[in-house]
């Protein structure tokens, strides 16, 4: 990605999970365990800019990698979302994004459940270049949200089909906006 996610908001969200609330998911000694803090990784392939919102402009599939951390106390009061963490590569060197916010999953049925999530997003694509096959996205920095529906094979692992959206809201001048779709595997710990 030509523009990468700061490494210091990456730093930060991770540490604000993990210090949010300590003592929640701390052993007798007061230490945390890595699946203390994070719970699940995702994985997956995503056909880029596919529409429904925007019309269809860039080429490629997404790589998508996503960390999902444990929800901290504070949280609770709007139904314990999930911080995440994650980023998708677009393989024909179109817009790349890095992207964070919060996640909420819910059950359908015993195996079956919906992701739903809202955050933000950097990328690397065109603002307002109105470059011949590239997207005008306005802004560096993005309103995203996503929906997953998801199917638990095991307690441990799942696999679901996900839909997401990057755009400004019309904050900037141009707002193309961008959604990508695919398949996803996820391991929780």
């Amino acid at each position: 990605m030509g523009r990468t996610l700061p490494t210091g908001l990456a730093v930060a969200l991770a540490m604000a999970v993990a210090n949010a609330d300590a003592g929640r998911a701390a052993d007798g000694d007061g230490n945390l365990a890595f699946t203390d803090i994070v719970t699940e990784v995702r994985v997956g392939a995503l056909a880029h800019d596919t529409g429904p919102f925007s019309s269809n402009k860039e080429d490629g599939v997404d790589g998508n990698l996503e960390v999902l951390f444990a929800s901290p106390e504070f949280l609770d009061l709007v139904f314990s979302p999930r911080p995440h963490i994650g980023a998708s590569i677009n393989s024909a060197s179109d817009t790349s994004q890095g992207y964070l916010g919060l996640t909420w999953e819910f059950d359908l049925l015993d195996d079956v459940f919906i992701d739903l999530t809202f955050g933000g997003a950097v990328h690397n694509g065109n603002l307002d270049d109105n470059e011949l096959g590239r997207k005008d996205l306005g802004c560096r920095v993005l309103f995203r949200g996503a929906i997953g529906l998801g199917y638990r094979i095991t307690p441990n692992h799942n696999i679901s089909i996900h839909f997401d959206h990057i755009s400004n809201a019309r904050l900037c001048d141009a707002n193309e906006g961008l959604e990508s779709v695919g398949l996803r595997y996820g391991y929780r710990f």
